[in-house]
């Protein structure tokens, strides 16, 4: 049991919280004690074993609500007492309360539950304030006695021994014995408590510690998944650009597949945004609050790849100089993405067939399987029809895999996108290189939305950024800012000349409306120009003048 109030049976008595060394306080068997701690450097070999067996079984619960019962039930029986307490201090009120009982009856237990001390009052109080150990041989002969304890609980105190709890903090609280079972606390018993409180204070420091750690966790989990939850509420879908047909027909598959557990085989086209869609039915399912693992199977060798995804155990191969946890094991609970899933080797395929099938994985060098409760959303460039047919992929897989099909249309399929997503790549974009960048001209939008981008998003992005980066602060994007790719394979045509001209007119005639678009095209500049017709600089600018077109002055030189 646990008490500590002055008199009180289990705990002793209520103190104030001051600094100070743990020592003998005024009392019968104060120069037992030494003084100053002096006790301490009395303890026999015997002693000092059984204080660190304790203190190494206070160290391993770092909970309090398991350190405080193993305090309790050891100090008891090792002073051989009929009852040990804890009472520690509630700085708010200044008060002492007990914080664990045992070893009474249940109506005492209650009675001490209710029990607070003012902490300037009692032996036990008086140990606390000056930071020293108390022994009382008879606690009805010493005027600090706070008897108010004992007759709430009905237990009647005799003798009393309490080591106050120094902690970086200060004081706070009191190790109190109460009542030896046979004969009377000695010398021994002062020393002993003396060297055992610092454990005790210590424990209890580092379990107040590791509860207010685990109480900040919680609060900042709490958090984050109030802010995800927040998140998916206010943006579902937004990192999806577009609203072509193709698009709103890929919404209306996402919002079915976020909803249901179902597996997703997402396909589409290198740059199509793949593993973007995949987390969006990630972030707006069941599971948005477990992880999100992806993997990329094509990007790693065999061997390498099952020991990702399953793990594996030490020294199953050379280099496996520690277990390691698979990433299939680390999305328990979430989800996993396996891109390019169609690269994967054929052995991986059969491994992943039994996780999909038993939910079970089973790392390199372990002989038991592990279970794991993980999503698996798949996605692959290839056409997995025509790679099972021809044996390159496992049947039954594929139809595991191919479960809720999303085909995620390219880029030239939904042309319309594309100043949408100009827009938006052109928002992050600046926002990365700190760079205002205003706008993208007409001209420039006409050429980004003509071009077929056989890359897909990711090109587009990569156009955009390159862009950003050539144009001037606080400017506009200019086709000048663009890549040659793009200006060239998106070159206006040019209409025939009439079938009654001479072929020399109608020659010059296309030569000068094919030079004047390519000019154009470069912003003026004849350098760029010249380089993309084919011809030279020189040459170029004769044909201006001959053609009276117009190129975009040189910059003047610095000074």
């Amino acid at each position: 049991m646990q008490l500590e109030p002055g008199g009180a049976g289990p705990a002793g008595e209520p103190g104030a919280a001051l600094p100070g060394r743990t020592a003998a306080a005024p009392g019968p068997d104060a120069e037992a004690a030494g003084g100053n701690g002096a006790g301490r450097l009395r303890l026999g070999v015997h002693q000092r074993a059984r204080l660190y067996e304790i203190s190494r079984a206070f160290s391993e619960a770092i909970e309090l609500d398991r350190l405080l019962p193993a305090v309790i039930a050891q100090t008891k029986a090792l002073f051989g007492v009929e009852s040990s307490a804890i009472m520690l201090l509630d700085r708010s009120s200044n008060e002492l309360f007990v914080p664990y009982i045992a070893d009474v009856a249940p109506e005492v237990e209650q009675r001490f539950a209710m029990i607070r001390v003012p902490a300037d009052h009692g032996i036990t109080g008086w140990a606390v304030r000056h930071g020293e150990v108390q022994h009382v041989a008879d606690v009805r002969q010493d005027p600090r006695w706070y008897r108010r304890v004992d007759e709430q609980t009905g237990i009647a105190t005799r003798g009393l021994l309490c080591a106050p709890l120094h902690t970086r903090d200060g004081v706070i609280g009191v190790l109190s014995l109460r009542n030896k079972l046979t004969g009377g606390f000695d010398a021994e018993d002062v020393a002993l408590i003396a060297a055992l409180a610092e454990n005790v204070a210590i424990a209890i420091d580092n379990a107040r510690r590791f509860e207010d750690a685990q109480r900040s966790a919680a609060r900042l989990r709490d958090a984050v998944a109030a802010l995800q939850r927040q998140v998916v509420r206010d943006r579902r879908f937004d990192d999806i650009v577009g609203h072509s047909p193709a698009m709103e027909a890929v919404f209306r598959l996402l919002a079915t597949a976020a909803a249901s557990p179902v597996t997703v085989l997402i396909t589409g086209e290198t740059g199509t945004g793949k593993e973007l869609v995949a987390r969006a039915i990630h972030a707006n399912g069941p599971r948005r609050d477990g992880p999100f693992v992806a993997v990329n199977c094509g990007s790693l060798s065999e061997t390498l790849l099952e020991s990702e995804l399953f793990g594996h155990r030490r020294g199953a191969f050379t280099g496996a100089l520690a277990d390691k946890k698979g990433l299939l094991e680390f999305a328990h609970g979430g989800t996993i993405f396996l891109d390019e899933v169609g690269d994967m080797p054929p052995a991986m395929q059969a491994k992943l067939l039994r996780v999909l099938q038993e939910g079970e994985v089973l790392p390199v060098g372990e002989t038991a399987a592990r279970h794991v409760d993980v999503r698996v959303i798949s996605a692959t460039h290839r056409d997995l029809a025509v790679e099972t047919r021809s044996g390159r992929f496992r049947e039954d897989l594929y139809y595991r895999l191919n479960t809720f099909p999303i085909a995620l249309p390219p880029l030239r399929a939904r042309c319309e996108d594309i100043p949408l997503l100009v827009t938006r790549l052109l928002e992050s974009t600046t926002e990365k290189f700190r760079k205002p960048v205003q706008r993208c001209s007409a001209q420039a939008l006409e050429l980004l939305s003509a071009y077929a981008w056989p890359g897909n998003v990711r090109e587009l992005r990569n156009e955009i950024e390159r862009a950003v980066a050539l144009a001037p602060a606080g400017g506009t994007i200019e086709p000048a800012h663009l890549s040659e790719r793009v200006v060239l394979s998106t070159a206006p045509r040019v209409a025939p000349p009439a079938m009654d001209m001479p072929l020399r007119h109608a020659r010059e005639r296309f030569e000068r409306a094919y030079v004047a678009q390519v000019l154009a095209q470069h912003g003026g500049n004849a350098s760029r120009a010249a380089e993309a017709l084919g011809i030279s600089r020189v040459m170029l600018q004769k044909k201006i003048r001959v053609y009276g077109l117009r190129e975009k002055p040189a910059a003047a030189p610095s000074p």
